[in-house]
């Protein structure tokens, strides 16, 4: 039976600002896991643990207390259900990955088959040049079998286009029909070979209503290697870093990943209304009964543009 989540009739934007002018409707073929508003709202994934990396379930909206620029907000909108979202799976395809890609195509699968049966999924592997995973006019899958054949799709090789797979894969979760997005970036190295900077590719993040989720597979000795940005990602969006020691470790991370993202938490506030746009940071605080050490983690920030349309000023 399909689980309904209804809350003040608006469509969950997943990570940011939603302008609540749109209005959307679940088409006949997909299910009905829409919260509907008529409102502007700020809405953020959020996901808590405890201080022993524990996953916390069962909270309620008064458990949370969100700050905008420094300013109490209240919460209007709240949502604890497992809800589908878009997801993009970056695996890095240059010749340094080749030891490990038995483990990378294992842990990337075993995340798969980890995810609500209902998320969309595609696969870009990249390594000088970022390729689709899938077939020709298929741009997401929920297929298993047709995923794994996306993420063998090539053989290692060359450098790595780090910045061009990020950028390239933000731009595909726009097409998306879930309305929550998540980057799931699998390398082990930093970019060598991008076209965009590394300042483009931290505005298009920045800009975007994704939350990233990066393993760094690195070799101590290689000096490509780039954990702060890894970090960078994940911190700005609300997402989480990992650093396995050893490549065996992989399934673990992204069986936990899947399990991150179908436990985050949506809540939604009125974001005070202002004239053209500003960049605004926000904090989220969690506290329970008879709980101690929460941590939550969302987005840290976003843009307001009063005049667009689209989340984050359409980026």
């Amino acid at each position: 039976m399909k689980r309904r989540t209804v809350i003040q009739r608006g469509l969950i934007a997943g990570a940011v600002l939603l302008f609540g002018r749109r209005h959307g409707l679940a088409r006949a073929d997909e299910p009905d896991f829409v919260i509907r508003s008529d409102v502007r709202l700020v809405l953020l994934d959020v996901s808590v643990k405890d201080n022993r990396g524990g996953f916390i379930t069962g909270l309620s909206k008064e458990d949370f207390h969100v700050d905008e620029n420094g300013v109490p907000q209240e919460i209007t909108v709240f949502a604890d259900n497992d809800i589908p979202v878009t997801v993009g799976i970056l695996v890095d395809n240059s010749r340094s990955m080749a030891p490990k890609r038995n483990d990378v195509l294992a842990a990337a699968t075993a995340f798969i088959e980890g995810s609500n049966p209902h998320d969309e999924i595609f696969v870009l592997n990249f390594n000088e040049t970022v390729k689709r995973g899938l077939p020709d006019g298929v741009l997401f899958s929920d297929n298993l079998r047709q995923l794994r054949s996306a993420l063998s799709h090539g053989f290692p090789e060359g450098r790595t286009a780090l910045n061009d797979a990020i950028v390239d894969g933000l731009q595909q979760l726009r097409l998306g029909k879930r309305d929550k997005k998540t980057l799931v970036v699998i390398t082990d190295g930093g970019d060598n070979a991008s076209r965009h900077t590394h300042r483009e590719t931290m505005d298009a993040v920045e800009r975007s209503i994704a939350t990233i989720y990066a393993i760094g597979l690195f070799d101590n000795d290689d000096p490509d290697r780039n954990p702060g940005m890894l970090k960078k990602l994940a911190h700005i969006t609300g997402g989480q870093a990992y650093f396995p020691d050893d490549p065996e470790d992989l399934t673990s991370v992204c069986q936990a990943i899947a399990k991150d993202i179908r436990t985050r938490y949506t809540i939604g506030y009125p974001p005070q209304a202002k004239n053209g746009g500003d960049w605004r940071h926000v904090h989220v605080h969690v506290s329970a009964p008879g709980r101690t050490h929460l941590v939550a983690r969302t987005r840290t920030s976003y843009f307001y543009n009063e005049e667009s349309g689209d989340p984050a000023g359409g980026q």
